[in-house]
């Protein structure tokens, strides 16, 4: 069957793009001739920094005819509705129309209509012009003489030419009709920019792949990856040497050369004198090369990699000599700064941070470290942490900001700090912290490690989160410039992965949330973030305003809200979690993963699974009851005028539960609370098969629905069934 290829070359196609742009142009592709009938029985799809490459196989020669079907108006309808129906169906007159009866309608026209094939040849062409007319590049431009006129065309970078071929595998392909501004397109292409130009007939996936190789072009992206990795670590092995794992660079220079060729470079040896991250982001971010480690002894070695895109007649040798000069003075820049950074104190450099803004409504950088530092004491005692070491880690914890390291590679922010704490002879404790307080920065990252900082990064954290909402920068559906939501999620993963009991609201209305506003509970700047009272608010609503602002309510909410989507992340259905949320007098994130993890077994039991069903019916009668009446079922069960032996029964259970839940709960131990509830299954069972809840006497059918109002109350101690589906 038929095959068609295409290969759209242009001057560039950036590293970062190739792989995404391979999959784009392939379904923008694949879907037009989907759509059009042809199927196809298979794709392929590659980049290389000048190409976008894709083979369609297994295309039919036409697409199928297609039968249509239109419904139009009634038999004997307005004049202007059956012109209408006649344009919008292709119809010449109305008598080629069909006329059908339908029994409750009566007699309408119906135009039935065949659409012939067409050649696939001719379809593939449009849906090349498609796809390049609707590609979604991130970034594109003009150019050539067109490049003013509207509607001209856009790439990534000028387009040169393309290949299009359509044709079955024992035949000589036709060229693809398609007109894309004044691009040649035809069925010949060029290799490598330097080893060979010269023009190559292309006839389809099988034989271009082979020839673009024998022309110095490796068309397949992950072939390109996998050659670079294993001729690097072959090149490093040789010389005692181990590469440093780096995916994401490995990638990268993928996408930079299509005929890569593997060297290795060397520094100055005293230069490993920097902090390692320094050497390695200075290599990588600004040259693209990977760095290497000593094989025995695990530091890293002054070789470097690079991957270069031709083949030197020299072996390589003024490509290596160029690119170490280029090394050299880079890591010469990083000596300077390390060099001048340490000429001052962490505190020296945090006095310049009160230049800095922060926020308009926030003060400077330094303002903030205030307040980071009063609250890291506060915290401290309760995560078990040095008072003392946490304020000093949270008093130096911005300051390498200032440094002229951070400020070249804003990336060492943290990294840095450390270091440099390390060589004044800061606490290990600080040092860590000083580093570890910005973690977790993603979901996949680690949390902090070590009490004081924890106690940092959770001030940190909270002082983004609870100011910057109050200053008026709340996430929204289209953006989170100020990162709360990852705020958010790293003050919820610490605490629960340290199991830490800080409760963001206890019983008393105390907890986290609290202590980050009382750390500046009464100063000027908790003043000027107070928003605005509406006009006609009532005496109530003020204060009720008054008070949210001031316990961090809305923040609170935001951080539970979080809670539940890092939970559902986890696997949790979130209404699992918000059957717990109604029950709880406190906001303790320990506990509540405590109660689902107890529910959720319990919902997977047998006891769960058959005590939910008469839950439910039990729920649906009091909610029938209390719709009718537009009140709460209340009142005590009276044993005295319980007849049936199973209502008496379930009573008895009921009664024995509560105390029993009540209990376990007060004492955390949600399994016993779960197997009290599940002890009222086979009660709950009986009383449905033997009990007539809506009696005749109006004194009995109360007292049953006051014993299942009971039963509702018992388990609303561990969830609200009622917002568990199923």
């Amino acid at each position: 069957m038929p095959e068609l290829f295409v290969e759209i070359l242009s001057e560039e196609i950036p590293a970062r793009m190739q792989r995404r742009a391979a999959g784009d142009f392939k379904k923008l592709v694949t879907d037009h001739l989907v759509e059009a009938g042809l199927t196809y029985e298979g794709a392929y799809a590659s980049a290389t920094p000048r190409r976008l490459i894709l083979s369609v196989q297994g295309l039919p020669a036409r697409s199928a005819e297609k039968r249509e079907e239109r419904k139009g108006p009634r038999v004997g309808a307005p004049e202007k509705a059956l012109e209408g129906f006649l344009r919008a169906s292709g119809l010449a007159s109305i008598d080629a129309a069909e006329i059908v009866n339908d029994p409750k309608k009566g007699d309408f026209y119906v135009a039935r209509t065949v659409v012939p094939g067409r050649e696939a040849i001719n379809v593939c062409g449009e849906a090349i012009v498609e796809a390049v007319r609707r590609f979604p590049w991130p970034v594109t431009m003009r150019w050539g003489a067109g490049s003013a006129e509207a509607g001209a065309m856009r790439w990534v970078r000028p387009m040169t030419s393309i290949v299009a071929t359509f044709g079955a595998e024992n035949e000589d392909p036709e060229i693809v009709p398609v007109a894309i501004g004044d691009v040649p397109v035809g069925d010949t292409t060029v290799g490598h920019r330097f080893h060979a130009p010269e023009p190559i007939r292309v006839r389809r996936l099988d034989d271009y792949a082979p020839a673009l190789t024998r022309a110095k072009v490796i068309v397949d992206m992950d072939r390109r990856r996998d050659q670079i990795l294993e001729a690097a670590k072959n090149a490093v092995f040789a010389l005692g040497l181990e590469l440093v794992d780096d995916p994401g660079l490995l990638e990268e220079v993928a996408g930079l050369v299509e005929w890569p060729v593997v060297l290795v470079g060397h520094f100055d040896e005293a230069t490993l004198s920097l902090p390692e991250e320094v050497i390695r982001l200075t290599i990588r971010v600004n040259q693209k090369y990977f760095v290497t480690r000593d094989a025995s002894t695990g530091q890293l070695s002054n070789a470097f990699v690079l991957a270069a895109n031709i083949e030197a007649s020299d072996g390589g040798a003024a490509i290596i000599a160029g690119n170490e000069r280029v090394v050299r003075a880079r890591l010469a820049d990083a000596r300077f700064f390390w060099e001048q950074d340490l000429k001052n104190s962490l505190e020296e450099h945090l006095a310049t941070l009160g230049n800095v803004t922060f926020h308009d409504r926030l003060g400077s950088q330094l303002d903030r470290v205030d307040r980071i530092e009063a609250l890291a004491q506060l915290i401290a005692p309760r995560v078990g942490a040095d008072v003392s070491l946490a304020g000093r880690a949270a008093r130096l914890a911005k300051a390498d900001l200032a440094t002229g390291m951070v400020g070249e590679f804003p990336e060492l922010q943290g990294y840095m700090g450390r270091r440099y704490a390390a060589v004044q002879g800061e606490d290990d404790a600080i040092a860590a912290a000083i580093e570890g307080h910005y973690a977790p920065v993603g979901p996949s990252d680690a949390v902090p490690e070590g009490k004081v900082a924890i106690a940092v990064a959770l001030a940190d954290k909270l002082d983004q989160l609870m100011f910057l909402w109050a200053a008026g920068e709340k996430p929204t559906g289209s953006g989170d410039a100020f990162g709360l939501r990852r705020a958010a999620l790293g003050i919820i993963r610490i605490i629960l992965e340290h199991k830490l009991r800080l409760p963001l609201r206890d019983a008393a209305g105390e907890g986290l949330i609290r202590d980050a506003w009382g750390v500046h509970g009464g100063s000027e700047l908790m003043e000027s973030l107070r928003p605005q009272e509406p006009m006609d608010a009532s005496p109530e609503e003020r204060l009720a305003r008054a008070q949210n602002f001031g316990e961090g309510g809305d923040q609170r909410a935001f951080l539970v809200d979080r809670f539940v989507v890092q939970q559902r992340d986890a696997g949790v259905p979130a209404e699992v979690v918000r059957a717990i949320l109604p029950t709880l007098t406190s906001i303790d994130l320990v506990d509540i993963t405590n109660r689902i993890a107890a529910l959720t077994a319990f919902l997977a039991s047998d006891d769960g699974t058959t005590l939910m069903a008469g839950y439910r019916r039990a729920t649906n009668i009091l909610r029938a009851e209390e719709k009718k009446d537009g009140a709460a079922v209340k009142g005590a069960v009276d044993a005295a005028a319980l007849v049936e032996a199973e209502e008496k029964a379930l009573a008895a259970a009921v009664s024995e539960a509560a105390g029993a839940v009540s209990a376990a709960v007060s004492g955390e131990n949600y399994e016993a609370a779960m197997a009290a509830l599940a002890r009222l299954r086979a009660p709950v069972d009986a009383f449905f098969e033997a009990v007539h809840v809506n009696a005749d006497d109006p004194a009995l059918r109360a007292n049953r629905l006051a014993l299942l109002a009971a039963l509702r109350d018992v388990t609303r101690q561990v969830a609200d069934f009622s917002q568990i589906s199923g």
